[in-house]
């Protein structure tokens, strides 16, 4: 599927030049994952990403072009978790390269939405995550102890990666975390794009007829490769 292959290299434009480390997948350094969300209550929190107003963004893209997810790795640009003293601002995206998804637009659809509710299903030790679907923002407490114990964006990333191909569909994974950068800003607009993207998909697949000069989706419509076709595509089977 092509509607996210703008927002991928796009997103890799704004971060070049941007201080890079990068890891190779490894199961076996993956951070323990409790099976369950965790509380980490305020006072045995070392700092949260995201937190005290910091900004904060997350979105997921997925992708058959085999270049725009070249390997499963981990990307942080910014300062590990045993750097941080502090809140700081904190995004998280996941970039997934698929096979062919198959069937009609309505399961490709699903698989989709199967690929980014994994979010929600991955629960690193120490790492309480909140998300918020309609802010597209995520922010993580870390513990104290997650912290003493070496808790890395290395391992989260990894423990994420695991998860994520847990999906059949899934070939391979990037997971790219930003810390302390005012490029979360401009992040946090692109996560409303990739939403905006996500509602237009449903918009099109309930099969609502619409005027396209009065749509107030027609600029996604417009700007998203594909998104157009899908749309008459599906009118027409109608």
């Amino acid at each position: 599927m092509e509607l996210y292959h703008s927002i991928i290299a796009d997103t890799h434009l704004t971060l070049l030049g941007m201080s890079l480390r990068r890891w190779d997948y490894d199961p076996a350094k993956a951070w323990h994952d409790t099976g369950e969300s965790e509380l980490v209550m305020l006072r045995d929190a070392a700092f949260e990403l995201g937190g005290s107003g910091c900004p904060s963004a997350n979105f997921t893209c997925v992708t058959g072009k085999e270049d725009l997810v070249p390997k499963d790795e981990i990307l942080l640009y910014g300062k590990d978790l045993s750097e941080l003293k502090g809140d700081v601002s904190f995004a998280r995206l996941a970039f997934l390269l698929t096979d062919d998804l198959g069937g009609d637009d309505e399961a490709t659809y699903q698989a989709i939405r199967d690929m980014e509710f994994v979010k929600y299903h991955v629960f690193p030790e120490g790492y309480m995550v909140r998300i918020s679907s309609e802010s597209n923002r995520e922010q993580v407490r870390l513990s104290k102890t997650a912290i003493a114990r070496g808790i890395d964006f290395r391992a989260v990333g990894s423990a994420y990666i695991k998860g994520y191909h847990k999906n059949p569909h899934v070939k391979r994974v990037q997971i790219v975390f930003i810390t302390d950068n005012a490029v979360v800003s401009e992040l946090a607009k692109t996560a409303k794009k990739v939403d905006d993207i996500t509602r237009t998909l449903t918009h099109i697949l309930e099969g609502i007829p619409t005027d396209c000069g009065s749509c107030n989706l027609k600029p996604i419509c417009d700007e998203v490769e594909g998104m157009r076709e899908m749309h008459f595509g599906m009118r027409n089977k109608g």
